[in-house]
């Protein structure tokens, strides 16, 4: 795989890349972006770059048109203007300010907008709309044009909500303890996702105030925290398994906190119940999981893990409390998936090795170099199957990592992580037997959320966190809450069949499985499912 090398005051980052993506878009992925203006139409001039090696490509007419004569001969070029296809070394000349949002692009194909506009404002040409996930820990904003479906742009970043507890549970006792609370959590979303839009408006070029549609999908906790209604009904495990009245009265209302078209027609998808929420359901539509013969799961990871099973007539659902150990946090070595994370580890011989995102100096790992290193660390006798280091690792962990900066998995790390995958092959085991299959009966495997853009599948069921199914029938998935919330966002027909999923869910509360306490403690042990 090529890569970019960004020229630093401190030293260079290298940054592997894809070929085909402009220069732009591959800073875009980093905390390295440069201005731009105009969305990457090469008509700002902001995106400056030097080349100081490799080779960039012919120069584009509105770069001939933009740099002068003493840039181009200095080796000045606009970043979404090159395409680069081997090894380059640049220095950004035209740094973007700080932001605690991150790029987010859809680069997927094929949607083809079909919406009624009876309900839009009729003014706006070229109307724009804007797709929002909502989750525990991170927020993602993508912002499509109306007319062609393709994406302008996005942002993700964290759930400023995370000030009051890393997990659901806890969130929900405080916004219960205290009306303030409540009402702060609502307001620090909203403000999340103006503030993304805000930072899309002004690096980007785009008039937000074109924005006439938005729709929005998360777990039912954070609806209900959103909204401010009923959140305290869902610490009551009665309600587990009803539907909770969860969405705003008038969501139209927040179009104008939120900078966009004041008539703009807002839509937040409704959850199914207790904590299965429209973010689930939304990537069962993305992921076309009732639209093939039975045998399909679908997982979305996460802080509040989801779980679907297909079985051709039924959709069983459940969901996993497996806390935040996928997403790199609750852990003390976990880093979020992003520059810094390593995301994979290999042993060879007993030498551990690992690939770090960025190709930076490593900061912690994220949710898959987490389950890399623990099947390593099976593979290679340092861990027992009941997640007990073994002689000679010490029972203060196995570091990664040595030095001042050192990477240390701990006995902690490893409870806490088997807690998380128990959670996870428990769900997954209960609702194969709702349907009387086994993991043999299984056609495909859909795995959701940024803990699954990474996944080694077949480490994940050598320990038992996915079923031994052969790994082609495995599909890493990325955000499916996201891509089924912009297929509703730009399909009457696809926001209707998402509704309508509901007909054919049944919820599944595992804490009534009479054999739950067994089948969470077998699968306690890291080893592949259905071995004991």
């Amino acid at each position: 795989m090529p890569v970019l090398t960004v020229a630093l005051e401190d030293g260079e980052q290298r940054i592997p890349f894809n070929c085909g993506c402009s220069m732009r878009d591959i800073l875009d992925e980093t905390d390295m972006r440069v201005r731009s203006g105009c969305s990457g139409l090469g008509r700002c001039g902001l995106c400056r770059v030097r080349i100081e090696r490799g080779e960039p490509g012919t120069l584009t007419p509105n770069e001939r048109l933009i740099l002068d004569s003493h840039e181009l001969e200095q080796g000045v070029r606009l970043a979404c203007q090159v395409i680069p296809r081997h090894d380059i070394k640049i220095t950004i000349l035209a740094p973007a300010r700080k932001s605690c949002w991150k790029s987010y692009s859809d680069k997927s194909a094929g949607r083809v907008p079909s919406l009624s506009m009876e309900k839009l404002p009729e003014e706006v040409i070229s109307p724009y709309g804007v797709a929002v996930d909502v989750g525990t820990t991170n927020i993602t904003v993508s912002l499509y044009d109306l007319t062609n479906g393709r994406c302008l742009a996005g942002r993700y970043g964290q759930n400023p909500q995370s000030c009051y507890g890393s997990d659901v549970v806890t969130r929900l006792i405080a916004a219960a303890n205290s009306a303030e609370q409540a009402q702060a959590m609502s307001q620090l979303v909203t403000g999340a996702i103006g503030d993304a839009l805000f930072d899309i408006a002004v690096r980007e070029g785009i008039g937000i105030e074109k924005v006439v549609r938005l729709t929005l999908v998360g777990n039912t906790a954070m609806l209900a925290l959103l909204s401010g209604r009923n959140y305290n009904l869902l610490l009551q495990p009665a309600n587990w398994m009803s539907s909770i009245d969860c969405l705003p009265d008038n969501a139209d209302a927040w179009g104008s906190s939120l900078g966009i078209h004041p008539g703009a027609h807002m839509e937040i998808m409704p959850p199914l119940a207790g904590f299965v929420g429209s973010d689930l359901l939304a990537g069962v539509l993305a992921t076309r999981l009732t639209e093939r013969k039975g045998g399909s799961l679908f997982i979305d990871f996460g802080t509040n893990s989801e779980i679907a099973l297909w079985d051709g007539r039924t959709l069983h659902v459940t969901s996993a409390a497996g806390g935040p150990a996928f997403e790199g946090s609750g852990i003390s070595c976990g880093f979020l998936a992003e520059p810094g994370a390593i995301w994979r580890v290999n042993a060879r011989n007993g030498v551990f090795d690992y690939s770090v995102i960025g190709e930076r100096e490593p900061l912690g790992l994220c949710g898959s170099g987490i389950v890399d290193l623990i099947a390593c660390l099976i593979r290679s006798g340092g861990l027992t199957s009941k997640g007990a280091f073994a002689p000679p690792l010490s029972e203060e962990g196995f570091a990664i990592r040595q030095g001042n900066q050192g990477i240390v998995l701990t006995k902690r790390d490893v409870d806490v992580f088997q807690r998380a995958k128990a959670a996870i092959a428990t769900g997954i085991e209960i609702l194969l037997g709702e349907a009387a299959m086994g993991s043999d009966d299984l056609n495909r495997i859909c795995v959701g959320g940024v803990f699954g853009s990474f996944l080694d599948t077949a480490n994940a069921a050598r320990i038992g966190l996915l079923p031994g199914i052969p790994p082609e029938r495995v599909e890493l998935c990325r955000n499916t809450a996201l891509a089924g919330c912009a297929d509703a966002l730009l399909s009457d027909a696809a926001a209707e069949r998402l509704r309508n999923l509901g007909h054919l869910a049944r919820l599944i509360n595992m804490s009534r499985c009479p054999d739950f306490d067994n089948i969470f403690m077998r699968n306690l042990f890291l080893l592949p499912m259905g071995v004991n």
